[in-house]
Formats: C-alpha cells, sequence, structure tokens
C-alpha cells in the first residue's frame, strides 16, 4: 500500500512538472510571437510615417515656383511693380505699377476695363509688353486706340477664364471676348498664333502672379476672331 502512495504521488510530481514545462514553453513562444507582431507592427508603423511625410512634402511643381523667362528681367527689382509687390493688388492696379507694361495699362485705362479687370476672380492675362505695342505700325496703333469697341475686343481677348498655370496653359481656352486663343508649348516655352503684325507671340516671362490673376507677359498683341 505504502509503495502504491509513493508512485502514484511521483507520477503527480512528475505531471505537474510536465505540465508546468510545457505550459512555460507556451508561454515562450507566445512572448516571442508577440515580440515579432510588435516589431513588425513597429516597422510598418514606421513606414507609413515615412509615406506620411513624404505625401504631405510641399510640392514643387512650376505653379509653385518663380516667374519664368527672359522678359523678366524688365521687370522691376522691389518696389509695387515687381513680382513681390504684384502678388498683393488686382491685375489692373498690379500691371500699372509696373513699367514694363505701361502702353498696356495705357489701353486698358482708354477702354474703361481697369475695374473689369481689377474685379474679375480667377482669370489668366496674357499681356502685351511694350515692346508688343511698338511692333505695330504708329497710324494702326494710333487708329486702335482710337476706337473704343475694337480696343475693347482686343484687349479682352487677352483674357482666359481660371487661373493657369504653366502645366495648363498649353490648349485652347475661352476669352473674356468670347472668342477662343489656342496656345502651344511646354514647360517655360510658350507660343501663339494669331497676331495683329502676323508674327507667332511667345511668352518672355510667365506665372507672374497678382491679387486675383495669373499673368503671362507676351511679345505681340494678339488679335481676335474677325
Amino acid at each position: 500500500m505504502e509503495h502504491l502512495v509513493k508512485s502514484t504521488l511521483t507520477r503527480g510530481v512528475m505531471l505537474a512538472a510536465a505540465s508546468t514545462l510545457t505550459l512555460g514553453l507556451a508561454a515562450c513562444g507566445s512572448d516571442d510571437t508577440g515580440g515579432e507582431a510588435a516589431a513588425s507592427g513597429s516597422t510598418a508603423s514606421s513606414s507609413a510615417a515615412d509615406d506620411s511625410m513624404s505625401s504631405s512634402a510641399p510640392s514643387t511643381g512650376s505653379s509653385m515656383e518663380e516667374p519664368f523667362g527672359a522678359g523678366c528681367s524688365a521687370v522691376p527689382a522691389e518696389g509695387e511693380g515687381s513680382f513681390t509687390g504684384m502678388t498683393d493688388d488686382p491685375v489692373g492696379t498690379a500691371a500699372s505699377n509696373n513699367p514694363a507694361l505701361s502702353t498696356l495699362v495705357q489701353a486698358v485705362t482708354a477702354a474703361n476695363l481697369v475695374d473689369t479687370l481689377n474685379t474679375a476672380e480667377d482669370i489668366t492675362v496674357l499681356a502685351p509688353a511694350n515692346p508688343a505695342f511698338e511692333a505695330i505700325p504708329a497710324d494702326a496703333l494710333n487708329a486702335v486706340l482710337a476706337d473704343n469697341a475694337q480696343l475693347t475686343a482686343i484687349l479682352t481677348h487677352h483674357v482666359l477664364e481660371g487661373r493657369l498655370t504653366p502645366e495648363e496653359l498649353a490648349g485652347t481656352h475661352t476669352t473674356l471676348n468670347g472668342d477662343e486663343v489656342t496656345i502651344a508649348g511646354s514647360g517655360e516655352s510658350f507660343t501663339i498664333d494669331g497676331t495683329i503684325t502676323q508674327a507667332q507671340a511667345s511668352v518672355i516671362c510667365g506665372n507672374v502672379q497678382t491679387a486675383n490673376a495669373t499673368v503671362y507677359i507676351i511679345d505681340q498683341v494678339l488679335a481676335p476672331a474677325a
């Protein structure tokens, strides 16, 4: 009897020890799995954070860049007529402060379009620089300036709907005159057919910002559809 009791106790102790060992090993396996999962989760979180930071980084596209083009050198470096100064004013006022656009301002004033341009929302202006007007024979230019209806049609032909970035500039666009302008090119090189002198117009200073418009200074005066 005593031998039977001792044998039973011995088996009980061994079973208990085996059970404890099994639970211990299971616990270790669980801890390792949890550690691997935690490490994996940490790596995934780090990757997600990196992706988030990458996607929230500021765009460096052309729409965020400075004005471009050789003609930009004619724009004052400081003052209200500078690129920085023009950003605070509506386009009619901004142009009046820029000596490179003085003839255009004279024409806009003669056509009583300053308020129209200043109160328009989100427009693009193809602004002929002074040499663009100088390329027109003096008698023809004076005749246009004296004809308010013709002058208005010409000037509103240079105003497009929406604030177009350089990436959006190429294509056919509706003008304030109710007709269309087609612009070809990409990057920092754009051309326009259909000018008063019959010469192809080019953007010589692009992506100029004012309070209500994006301006592209061109080297020819465009002619509206007949």
